[in-house]
């Protein structure tokens, strides 16, 4: 198999989730939203950290994005004194005094690791400006008289920090977050969503595109998942596909948060089902990487393969690859796949502009997932066999 170029996630086709998904949002719901602003002390949110009150999910510590280097300079700046981006929390609408961050998460987990993780705790490193700090942890400072100073102006450093409170619906949140990120790397609402509808199945959806080789070695870097829960959210995308495919309407958010409670209601009634989809995900992506090597998940433009890690790509791959038949006849014949997805990517406009315009349309998603589904059914030979799951495109 060809050598696989790294993907830059940063890079992808216009398919996540964005501020566009609010299309039919109603700024008249921002009227009863409170959003005030306040400094707390370093040691308040430190405080209302260990209380539990900020719910900073024990998961995301996992997805930590920060180097211990960048972690250092953010202590340092709090030593120092220096102005820090704003943090911004929402209160929780079913436990008052309880806050969501909306966004601020890598600040936090920073505060976390130098100042309440016992186990392993940030020992600063590379700081210029107060290098008497390197390789110093809390627990050192406060051992060592000269540093009270110190650790009195890092305790009592003011953090300019906005709650959001009496908001509505969840549109106003998903509405600031992305606002916070517009002009800005654009990130994914899966950590939102994650802290707004918790529960067992986006639980699995977490631990699940951690475990998965597929995922790591698609989305991931240096070996370990992607730190803005992206490849959660294309899991979540691939189960409603596999198991909700009639109820896409168009409303990507939507159906991404409806397919998250719909699951965590009926978890045991659909673990099984899921499970079994999760697997078949994995072997999903091993073969479209089998089969198209370093082409896997980018759109073909008829000189050669996209840089970009496109999502409709993945969808219509995942879609039909994790079914056992057309897997396996695809591996038996690499060739004929591969010739099929250029032939369509060069001779069917509405496929290709499928992968490309206007990809959260209905149109667009029935599209091009019946135009592979059914072209690829064909190349392999397969025609004569029946296929309920194609019936419902």
């Amino acid at each position: 198999m060809a050598d696989i170029q790294e993907r830059d996630f940063f890079d992808t086709s216009d398919d996540a989730e964005n501020e566009e998904d609010l299309q039919a949002f109603d700024a008249s719901i921002l009227s009863s939203t409170v959003v005030s602003d306040t400094d707390w002390t370093t040691e308040t949110i430190l405080s209302q950290l260990k209380k539990k009150n900020i719910l900073l999910d024990p998961a995301f510590q996992r997805r930590d994005a920060w180097t211990d280097e960048r972690k250092s300079r953010f202590i340092e700046s709090l030593f120092l004194g220096l102005p820090i981006p704003q943090l911004v929390f929402a209160e929780n609408k079913n436990s008052r005094g309880k806050y969501i961050v909306i966004d601020g998460k890598q600040r936090l987990l920073s505060l976390v690791r130098f100042a309440l993780d016992e186990d392993k705790p940030l020992r600063l490193k590379g700081l210029e400006l107060r290098n008497d700090l390197n390789g110093k942890t809390l627990a050192d400072l406060r051992n060592q008289g000269e540093y009270l100073d110190d650790l009195a102006a890092f305790e009592n450093q003011s953090i300019r920090t906005t709650i959001v409170r009496n908001w509505e619906r969840e549109e106003v949140l998903y509405f600031i977050f992305h606002r916070l990120n517009s002009g800005s790397v654009p990130l994914s609402p899966q950590e939102l969503r994650h802290a707004l509808h918790p529960g067992p199945f986006i639980d699995f959806a977490f631990a699940f595109s951690e475990a998965s080789t597929g995922l790591v070695r698609l989305l991931g870097r240096d070996g370990k998942p992607d730190f803005r829960m992206r490849d959660v959210e294309i899991f979540i995308r691939y189960v409603g596909l596999m198991l909700y495919v009639n109820d896409y309407s168009g409303d990507l958010k939507r159906f991404l948060d409806l397919t998250t409670l719909r699951l965590n209601d009926s978890w045991g009634e659909k673990k099984q089902k899921v499970e079994k989809a999760a697997v078949a995900l994995d072997k999903a992506i091993d073969t479209t990487f089998e089969v198209f090597g370093e082409g896997a998940f980018r759109k073909w433009t008829g000189s050669g393969y996209e840089r970009r890690f496109n999502r409709a790509v993945f969808d219509i791959m995942t879609f039909t690859l994790s079914r056992t038949t057309l897997r396996r006849e695809a591996l038996s014949r690499p060739t004929v796949v591969v010739d099929t997805f250029k032939e369509l990517c060069d001779d069917n406009e509405d496929f290709r502009r499928a992968l490309e315009t206007t990809t959260k349309s209905t149109s667009a998603t029935f599209g091009r997932l019946r135009v592979w589904s059914q072209s690829l059914i064909a190349a392999l030979g397969l025609s004569g066999q029946t296929y309920p799951w194609l019936e419902n495109l």
